[in-house]
């Protein structure tokens, strides 16, 4: 029997009255997306139609999972809003703290050692507040919930950006910020703006080399990393019958790289195997019978460009396989254009490491589509030239490749297998041979590729790809080599040519696993303890923050004027600074040391006013919030791409920044800084971007009447003496204001439950 199967048999039993009623008042074929969204709403009573990209809307989701690097804050935050029980399914996964280093079992076991007080933590909360609890070594997130929670038209909300995984199952699952994912656990209703939505038409079939990865890396490639923020992407066509489920599920995965808010594929059989071969026949059938709700209405799809904001077409037959990076996601390079393109642009043409792996990419299928290739390998005499290493998405997945002999042919070529975490995908790495600045060429079959992502060397050209090519290129060696058209020399001296790949969608035997790793929490936790010690480097109580008090911002320094992509990878580092999650204090001593500095090309070197020396940004940022100076970021296009860390939100207010002032937002940083009660605006002309200069201080007027729509102004002083005005934008609604005005969404919460 599936997890939570009363709440998901509800759910089925109340569908149809709930599409009936929406329909009378919406009078529109539907898209999957509308469905999903219409039957969360906080009230199903609606009383029009909410127009895509305008309205912000009030939902009610299904259940939250979240990871254990944002689990921390997400219940240190939790536990100030006094509820004793969380109010729908939620789950903790310990995925993000394993780093990789020696393999599974040497990894994890130093994982539960150096992180045992955080682990202890999180399960004594867990067990408090109703909260499932995944162990370390149990898997990866976005696998796990896969094979145990998501099931067709739910919605969930996860504290991590690639929580849209579960659209491969039908779900509308999003990314959100710890903040968020408080709100539904107390059971608050979550805020959306309500998306538009690109439908993506898939025809044809895979065929060769071509993968489900393939079909993403072509997203990204014609929308670039920013062209989905505010839709949900929804593949429909013939094209999509030939998907399975975990295929679909790395396409929605990755989708995050293109700002979308998420992914989804409609039910169909491909759907419900999937289910039942991970135990979920219940669901299956539960799901089967109301089917024709759990996807898009068959004149949206004949008629899409009615219907969708956007349409992109794709034909699976023609796909060529590809390689996106360095750098960034979105840059595509087809295998047969490689050897060119990276001579063109001196990219480092050996490769030293093949990764294959993460929640993108490590399923039975995708697993033994690249055991296809390491055992032609075997046969052809070939060694890899390349470091190897495979992640297993889940434990359920390793001891199904155990038992069917998949680890014995990885380590037969000499592949390392690392624990079921995520590991290199998000810089827990620890690559020893490599030092900072080394030029060197990876290839990955992750999500994302940003400098310094995967091991901290910025001098490290990262490309995602799919498994099989992963493998291909690690025996190859060499980036400039094509497996579609290229041979290889072999231990003999032989020229020899790679087949093309197979796999396995289901295991033969099924699925089977030993210990899962779940701990399910105690009915009654009234009695569990929960000790933070106070001396603890690892975590920390936290304190409200203050509430605005109720004046313009007058003299606010400038902390940075950041130059170009700016992550949250480049906010608030991962890799070794994860140890500092649940710690505020700790972990805002990385704030913004990744930015580059507008006026000095470096990083983590910015000017202090009151001093006029140069030093790092949380230096610089301290001394200006104890001297009782406010601070200002300025940011370029996008600011806040990736990860849906909300430490990146937080550690700026902890470190006295009033306001943040970019070109353009990605949605999840935007929705985290207002949340913790910072005030998030962007150039009404971009361009007055480069008015900023590096001694500048700022007033912030029109606070007073802050209301939705309504432009704020910014004066730019200058040293000389001179300054600009200019017009800045927000998104604020009534609801998010309030926010702003009681210091966070937290402090709003918590005057309501003290009510």
């Amino acid at each position: 029997m599936a997890f939570d199967i009363k709440m998901i048999r509800t759910f089925y039993q109340m569908l149809n009255k709930k599409l009936s009623t929406i329909r009378k008042t919406v009078d529109k074929p539907l898209t999957l997306a509308e469905k999903i969204l219409y039957t969360h709403l906080d009230n199903t009573g609606i009383s029009g139609h909410f127009s895509r990209g305008k309205d912000y809307v009030d939902f009610r989701p299904d259940r939250v999972a979240m990871q254990d690097a944002t689990a921390q804050m997400a219940l240190l935050q939790f536990m100030m809003a006094g509820k004793n029980k969380v109010a729908v399914p939620s789950t903790v996964h310990c995925d993000h703290l394993i780093t990789a280093k020696k393999g599974a079992g040497e990894d994890l076991e130093t994982a539960r050692y150096t992180n045992q007080e955080v682990y202890d933590f999180l399960a004594s909360v867990s067990n408090k507040y109703g909260i499932g609890f995944w162990k370390p070594g149990a898997g990866i997130i976005h696998q796990v919930v896969l094979e145990n929670y998501a099931f067709p038209g739910g919605m969930m909300i996860g504290t991590d950006s690639h929580t849209p995984n579960a659209g491969g199952l039908g779900m509308i699952a999003i990314g959100v910020g710890g903040a968020d994912a408080v709100d539904v656990m107390a059971d608050m209703p979550w805020e959306l703006k309500f998306p538009k939505v690109i439908g993506i038409k898939l025809t044809g079939k895979l065929t060769g080399w071509a993968a489900p990865k393939d079909v993403i890396l072509k997203v990204a490639d014609i929308l670039t990393v920013k062209g989905g923020t505010g839709y949900i992407l929804e593949y429909f066509g013939a094209g999509v019958r030939s998907l399975s489920a975990t295929g679909r599920a790395t396409i929605c995965n990755m989708g995050a790289e293109v700002g979308a808010t998420t992914s989804t594929f409609g039910f169909d059989e491909n759907t419900a195997e999937y289910l039942r071969q991970t135990g979920r026949n219940d669901v299956a059938e539960l799901a089967g019978a109301v089917k024709e709700h759990l996807t898009g209405d068959p004149e949206v799809y004949n008629n899409p460009e009615k219907y969708f904001d956007k349409v992109i077409e794709i034909n699976l037959s023609e796909l060529e396989p590809a390689l996106n990076g360095p750098f960034t996601p979105d840059l595509r390079t087809t295998t047969g254009k490689m050897a060119e393109t990276a001579v063109k642009n001196d990219w480092p043409l050996n490769l030293e490491a093949g990764l294959i792996g993460s929640c993108t990419n490590s399923s039975y299928e995708d697993i033994t589509r690249a055991a296809s290739i390491a055992r032609q390998a075997i046969e052809k005499n070939l060694k890899p030239k390349a470091k190897l290493y495979i992640t297993p998405g889940s434990e359920q997945i390793r001891y199904t490749m155990e038992r069917d002999g998949l680890i014995k042919v990885f380590e037969k070529i000499g592949g390392v297998v690392l624990a079921n975490a995520c590991g290199p995908c998000i810089g827990q790495w620890d690559r020893e041979d490599v030092k900072d600045g080394h030029r060197n060429s990876i290839v990955t079959s992750f999500n994302r590729n940003f400098a310094k992502r995967n091991d901290g060397n910025p001098h490290t050209y990262a490309f995602v790809t799919s498994p099989e090519m992963v493998m291909t290129y690690a025996i190859a060696g060499r980036l400039d080599f094509d497996p579609l058209h290229d041979t290889l020399e072999n231990e003999n001296g032989e020229q020899v040519h790679f087949d093309e790949p197979s796999g396995i969608v289901y295991p033969p035997k099924g699925f089977e696993v030993g210990d899962p790793g779940y701990l399910a929490p105690a009915e009654d936790g009234n009695s569990v303890n929960i000790v933070v010690k106070p001396d603890s480097e690892r975590l920390q109580l936290l304190t409200p923050f203050p509430v605005w008090d109720g004046n313009d911002y007058h003299e606010l320094h400038l902390l940075i004027k950041a130059k170009g992509k700016c992550t949250t990878d480049h906010i608030s580092m991962a890799g070794p600074w994860l140890r500092y999650r649940g710690h505020l204090e700790n972990i805002s001593q990385n704030l913004l040391i990744g930015a580059v500095n507008y006026f000095n090309e470096k990083t983590n070197s910015v000017k202090n006013q009151l001093t006029g020396k140069y030093m790092p940004v949380p230096d610089a940022a301290k001394a200006y919030r104890d001297a009782g100076k406010g601070s200002i970021i300025i940011g370029d296009e996008n600011y806040g791409e990736g990860s849906s860390r909300e430490h990146a939100a937080m550690e700026p207010r902890f470190m006295g920044v009033q306001a943040v002032l970019v070109r353009s937002f990605a949605r999840i940083h935007e929705t985290n800084l207002k949340k913790q009660g910072m005030l998030a605006i962007t150039f009404d002309n971009p361009a007055d971007y480069d008015k900023v200069q590096e001694e500048d201080t700022f007033d912030i007027l029109g606070l007073g009447v802050f209301a939705p729509g309504k432009q704020l102004t910014v004066i730019i002083r200058h040293k000389d003496g001179s300054n600009d005005s200019v017009k800045v934008n927000h998104s604020y609604n009534e609801n998010q204001i309030e926010w702003f005005r009681a210091g966070s969404a937290l402090n709003l919460i918590r005057q309501q439950n003290n009510a």
